[in-house]
């Protein structure tokens, strides 16, 4: 597990580009964060990163979207969701338990019995330092991304 510390938008912006440099295919990356604390800047900052060139929106009312990009991106947010039925319902597990190409889930707080064995977590806190400061927290779930997380740990350090 490491944190991270960002200032401002951009800095956010550019820790998910670095994070985008590094992420594999098959990963699944979990955002939690309260409204507004930057998920989704997080997501498009990523989709860029890996070749998306369309509009990266919040799935909020599609509660997925799927980018085309080097490697396909599965984007989903569990906001609006009541029951773990409504993920059958859209097939969360059939992105979520062998995953082909990147999954992103925004919200996964609220279903987290239904996550993967296996995720990345990022934790995304406004510091009450200033109305922009974020503390973005790095943890993996799981043995298959130890090693990823210690990369991106290093790769962030000698990068930011």
């Amino acid at each position: 597990m490491f944190t991270c510390m960002t200032n401002s938008p951009e800095e956010t912006v550019h820790l998910a580009e670095l994070v985008g440099q590094k992420i594999r295919e098959g990963t699944v990356l979990c955002l939690e964060g309260d409204l507004g604390a930057g998920k989704t800047l997080f997501v498009q900052s990523l989709a860029r990163t890996l070749g998306v060139e369309g509009e990266v929106t919040s799935p909020t009312f599609n509660l997925m979207n799927v980018y085309e990009g080097i490697c396909r991106i599965y984007h989903f947010d569990l906001y609006r969701l009541e029951t773990e039925a409504e993920l059958d319902d859209i097939g969360f597990y059939e992105y979520t338990e062998e995953p082909e190409g990147i999954v992103v889930i925004e919200w996964p707080d609220k279903f987290p019995e239904s996550l993967p064995e296996d995720y990345v977590k990022v934790c995304i806190q406004r510091t009450g330092v200033t109305e922009e400061g974020r503390r973005l927290t790095f943890s993996c779930v799981g043995e298959r991304n130890q090693e990823f997380i210690k990369e991106l740990e290093s790769f962030v350090h000698t990068s930011h």
